[in-house]
């Protein structure tokens, strides 16, 4: 399965970034592959319409599981349609490398 998690950077060093469409960039982990791509996210600077933005940029990944540390109500309609699950994580001080340690703990 591919998780998708909002990063403040692209390290496994970063921190969660607890805003989902204005989020820096955009980890996909897959925990079948166990392979980890980080995309940089093209509509954070974008005046409206970028959680769906970033939604569509989630779902052309495959992620079937989000994390992040808040979702808007668009949001969370959106990926409603689309079954996925979103997570959401209230430490916003664990790192990427964490996160992933933990999801790899769960499959």
């Amino acid at each position: 399965m591919k998780v998708a998690i909002t990063s403040t950077g692209n390290s496994p060093e970063a921190k969660l970034d607890s805003r989902f469409g204005r989020c820096s960039y955009f980890v996909i982990f897959d925990t079948e592959t166990l392979t980890t791509e980080y995309i940089s996210n093209p509509n954070k600077e974008n005046i409206e319409g970028v959680g769906p933005a970033a939604v569509q940029l989630i779902a052309s990944r495959g992620a079937m599981k989000v994390v992040s540390g808040e979702f808007g109500a668009k949001v969370k309609s959106l990926f409603d349609s689309l079954q996925t699950q979103l997570v959401v994580l209230e430490n916003p001080e664990k790192n990427i490398g964490e996160i992933i340690e933990l999801l790899n703990h769960k499959y």
